[in-house]
């Protein structure tokens, strides 16, 4: 059994040791500089984990886990060029230390390179793997159009929202893991269950960010507090209190949404007081406190090593208590 410091380290070390060509050079150092910042690599670490869980040979699922976290790494570098981030885990984002142009073409090839990894399975297992990468990849694009589309719509209710975060965020961990559960060969329905697992369990995660964005602490969390509410981003917090909100408190919350000249301390402590006193706080610990519960649910249906559900299950736990 392997504990998640120990995949961690190997996944690291797979992604340090490969080597890239070095021309054009414009093309392939914004590749091995993205790939060098770091990050918890949560994402391999699933898939391996879950391979594992089935009794698999964690070696034969690297080369995947490692494309996962490439095509993880693809979508943040196209991400930050939409939403014009300066900066990604406290570095330039690609685009901004090179150019757009650059940014774009590099994550293309990310994307195949993704792809080639994925497709380093044994052969009998290799469609059913590229279909459910497939089916993820998609998924995590119709997400991140349906955010985008977000900024635009008066209008957003939880059970959309939920669902942009279902794709967005969840489908990834889902996915990661059901590609790892085939690694393993796991039977169909157990496959489908760690899928299960892991979609609910990024719909908790997802939640839990929404809420640190708030009511973090900003060296531990390692994010601006309040970001979203500058950015007036519609998260579960921003659209349960207009749905919630009554008389002064409406008119408030939408005075802070259409204040273009607000100060950003000043605007956060105003809508943070709001949603105390509506308690979208609570109602969202509640919401990400079900989407767990329903993970584990999903995992004691999983007819495996005991230690090893426990390994999962703590780790599970461990990422959805972060600081606040």
């Amino acid at each position: 059994m392997y504990n998640i410091s120990q995949l961690q380290d190997l996944i690291n070390k797979a992604i340090a040791e490969k080597s890239y060509p070095n021309n054009p050079i414009e093309l392939y150092e914004p590749i091995r500089y993205i790939m060098a910042l770091g990050g918890k690599r949560m994402r391999p670490a699933l898939l391996l984990i879950a391979c594992d869980l089935f009794e698999g040979s964690i070696m034969k699922a690297l080369q995947p886990a490692i494309g996962i976290e490439v095509f993880h790494n693809f979508t943040l570098v196209h991400d930050d060029i939409m939403d014009k981030a300066p900066l990604r885990r406290g570095n330039p984002t690609v685009h901004e230390k090179w150019n757009d142009c650059i940014a774009i073409l590099s994550g293309d090839v990310m994307h195949v390179q993704a792809y080639q990894l994925m497709m380093q399975v044994d052969d009998s297992i290799l469609r059913e793997v590229l279909n459910v990468f497939s089916e993820t990849a998609t998924g995590v694009c119709e997400g991140q159009q349906i955010d985008m589309n977000f900024e635009s719509l008066q209008e957003v209710n939880i059970n959309e929202y939920l669902e942009m975060i279902r794709l967005k965020t969840a489908v990834l961990l889902a996915g990661s893991m059901k590609i790892g559960a085939i690694i393993g060969n796991a039977q169909p329905e157990h496959a489908e269950a760690i899928y299960k697992f892991g979609e609910n369990l990024g719909l908790a995660f997802q939640l839990q960010d929404d809420i640190l964005d708030i009511y973090g602490d900003p060296e531990k969390f390692g994010k601006q507090v309040g970001g979203d509410i500058i950015a007036n981003k519609k998260t579960f917090l921003l659209i349960k209190a207009i749905e919630l909100a009554e008389d002064l408190d409406k008119e408030e919350l939408t005075y802070w949404l259409n204040e273009e000249n607000a100060k950003p301390e000043v605007k956060v402590n105003a809508v943070s007081e709001i949603y105390n006193r509506l308690g979208v706080r609570q109602l969202a610990e509640h919401q990400m406190n079900t989407f767990a519960e329903k993970a584990l649910s999903a995992l004691e249906k999983i007819p495996a090593n005991a230690d090893k559900k426990n390994a999962l299950r703590v780790f599970a736990e461990q990422l959805l208590i972060r600081e606040n």
